[in-house]
């Protein structure tokens, strides 16, 4: 057991401090995951576990593609990759949208659901803007861009899009494998009927907009606290 403990201990010190942060903001979340189930004995928001390390795919792609540059030019191996990652991306931010299963339930109080359901939300989001930063310089490398956000801002009104369409629509990633027929149907819905749908494009207008702002936010603030 301290042998285990060890190892774990010297695996952590090798990561990136910023690979860290996550692991440890990751236990903490699933910590208090636990805690909740034991002490309420009700497997309630056990879920959220599940979404968190969906959230982990897309951020692990893109920490391979930055450690192992040879990829980025290997069509065969980057362009499954990169669909991969996009498809996957959304997971990230929607973690933010299960906020909507705060409310009072006896036996734990609602303070604490709160705290639970925002350290997931947090964690979702850390995982999104720190993986999209990093392809952010992969797609530069790829293409020659010359601006970041010509790449970043598209990537993100489509996780407001995935949003919508995992919250409201209730598909997920690898439906566009096992359901895209009916996927297909109900985004081409969206864009055949734009007047009935004027709410939920509200959502996905609305949700690409705070998504933008937070990553141009956090990376502005990064640049002046580093300087």
């Amino acid at each position: 057991m301290i042998s285990s403990l060890r190892h774990l201990t010297n695996w952590y010190r090798r990561q990136e401090p910023s690979e860290q942060v996550l692991l440890a903001s990751a236990a903490f979340s699933s910590g208090l995951s636990a805690f909740r189930l034991l002490y309420s004995g009700t497997p309630v928001l056990l879920f959220l576990n599940w979404n968190l390390w969906l959230a982990f795919v897309p951020y692990y792609i893109s920490r391979q593609l930055v450690r192992n540059v040879g990829w980025i030019e290997q069509s065969l191996l980057f362009r499954p990759l990169f669909v991969c990652w996009l498809l996957f991306l959304p997971n990230t931010f929607y973690i933010t949208t299960d906020l909507f299963h705060l409310r009072l339930r006896p036996g734990v109080p609602l303070w604490f659901d709160l705290a639970l359901l925002f350290s997931f939300a947090w964690n979702g989001l850390l995982l999104g803007l720190l993986s999209l930063q990093r392809m952010e310089l992969v797609v530069a490398a790829r293409w020659q861009l010359r601006r970041g956000s010509h790449f970043t801002v598209p990537a993100l009104v489509l996780c407001g899009l995935g949003i919508y369409i995992g919250r409201y629509l209730r598909y997920n990633s690898w439906d566009v494998l096992l359901a895209p027929g009916e996927l297909a149907r109900d985004i081409a819905a969206l864009f055949l009927h734009p007047v009935q749908a004027r709410f939920d494009w509200s959502m996905i207008v609305l949700f690409s907009a705070l998504l933008i702002l937070i990553y141009e936010s956090l990376r502005r603030l990064a640049a002046v606290m580093g300087r």
